[in-house]
This record gives structure tokens, sequence and C-alpha cells, in this order.
């Protein structure tokens, strides 16, 4: 089994990052993606960490200090692609590694602000098949991941499933209703996801959030896994 573990970390972990390290240390993960990551101390130390965890491979980008932004850890070695040129306005926010198998694409997308972001990735999925999307989209589908109708880019998430990708969730969990994130007035949202392509279904063992760690502050989102039996 390969568990992908992505998990917003809101604004870089702060004082919550030695808690954040821990888990993620005994969630015996194969692959993390961390969005809302900062490149400043506690950055450091989460990578430091991990490295001992014998994630031997790490992957992010130059981004200054006070932006969130995505870092990938792994067990196993891939070829990164970044994409510093495709949004100048958000030039950070989506690392794509090659591992041979799939191409795995972790992001933290902006929310409610224009970008092209879901243009490139509709361009990869295209290009780089079968691929593999985790992170956090700050969408998701109307009246089916909220109550409400308040996310953008559904449109984009719709054209994502015509060429063939996969809400691996829904894939195994039905239409139930679950968040990974909650506004203070307790409404939820689940703007966290992981598309695969079709073809890596019977890959697909589970996938699933872990809601315990944002129940016990170690964040405000839910981190989701995806495991896959290869």
């Amino acid at each position: 089994m390969i568990d992908v573990l992505s998990w917003n970390i809101q604004q870089g972990g702060g004082s919550r990052t030695v808690g954040i390290i821990q888990s993620l240390v005994d969630s015996k993960a194969h692959i993390i993606v961390l969005s809302e990551f900062r490149n400043n101390r506690h950055g450091k130390l989460i990578r430091e960490s991990l490295q001992k965890a014998r994630f031997k491979y790490q992957y992010l980008t130059e981004a200054p200090a006070q932006k969130n932004t995505v870092f990938i850890a792994s067990k196993v070695e891939a070829k990164p692609w970044y994409f510093r040129d495709y949004d100048p306005n958000y030039p950070d926010n989506i690392i794509g590694l090659d591992f041979g198998a799939f191409a795995l694409y972790g992001m933290y997308l902006p929310h409610k602000k224009k970008h092209a972001l879901f243009d490139l990735l509709i361009s990869e999925v295209q290009e780089h098949t079968p691929s593999i999307l985790v992170g956090d989209f700050n969408s998701g589908k109307n009246f089916i991941d909220q109550a409400k109708d308040s996310f953008w880019y559904t449109d984009k998430l719709e054209k994502l499933e015509s060429l063939d990708m996969v809400d691996a969730f829904r894939a195994k969990q039905g239409q139930i209703k679950e968040y990974s994130w909650y506004s203070h007035r307790g409404n939820g949202y689940r703007y966290d996801h992981t598309y695969v392509h079709k073809m890596l279904l019977p890959m697909v063992h589970d996938c699933r959030y872990i809601h315990e760690w944002r129940e016990n502050r170690l964040s405000d989102h839910s981190p989701m896994v995806l495991t896959l039996n290869p």
C-alpha cells in the first residue's frame, strides 16, 4: 500500500508545528503534500524533521517566507516540474512530480481570486496520463460540497472530470456529506480534494479525511489520505 497524504497546515503551522510534525511522522505516509507551507523557520523544522523520518526527497519553490506555498516530501524519488511562468500572480502554488507510473500534482489554489491554475491543470492532465491531483482546491461542487452555491471554478472541476479525472473520495465514499473546513458560523466546505485518472481507479484502495487532526486544532483543515494498492 502507498499512502499519499495532503494537508493545508494553516499559515505555515506556527505554534502548531511540533504537533503537525508528530502527526505526519506517525501517519506512515509515503508521500506528503502540504499547502499553506511557508519557507520560514517553521517550514525548515518541518523539512528537517521529515528528512530524519526518511522523506529523503523534498520539493518546494523559492517563495518568500511570508507567502503560502506548496511543499512535497517523498520517500520515493521523482522528477519535479515547476510552473513559475504560467500565472505570474501565483507562481508557487503548484508542484508536479513524475513518478514514472503516474504524475502527481500538489497544489494550493487561491480562494475566490481570478487565476489560470485550473487551466494549467487541465493542460497537464491531458499531457501527462495518468495523473493524480491533490491538495487545497478552494473549490468544490455547489450544493454537494457545501450547503449553498458560493464556490468558484466548479466548471473547471467538471472539465477535469470530462477528461477522465475522477474524484477519488466520491468514488470510494459516495455522496455522503463530509467537509474538510468549517467557517466560524459552523458552515462546512469540502475544499480539499484528490482527483485520479480513471486508469488508476483499480489501484485506489481508499480515500478519506482525518478529521481528528482538525478537531484537535492542528490546523483548520482536515488532511486527506489516498491509499493506493499497486
